[in-house]
């Protein structure tokens, strides 16, 4: 997404607004091993939230291929 950074002075200037990606490795105790998954802030919390082990299987259910 784009959009401009504004100054006090009310100068535009261009900018971007990133993906917030944290690349995270994750131990999955019932399939004893580890994985590595670029995840994004909010589903970070979901994660802490719900489990690793629940969200992996959403997204398998989903069609995601992990």
């Amino acid at each position: 997404m784009f959009g401009n950074n504004v100054s006090k002075a009310v100068n535009k200037t261009k900018r971007r607004f990133e993906v917030n990606l944290i690349k995270k490795r994750f131990f999955i105790p019932e399939e004893d091993k580890w994985v590595t998954l670029k995840v994004t802030a909010s589903v970070l919390k979901t994660i802490n939230r719900k489990g690793i082990f629940a969200v992996m299987n959403d997204a398998r259910a989903k069609g995601k291929s992990i």
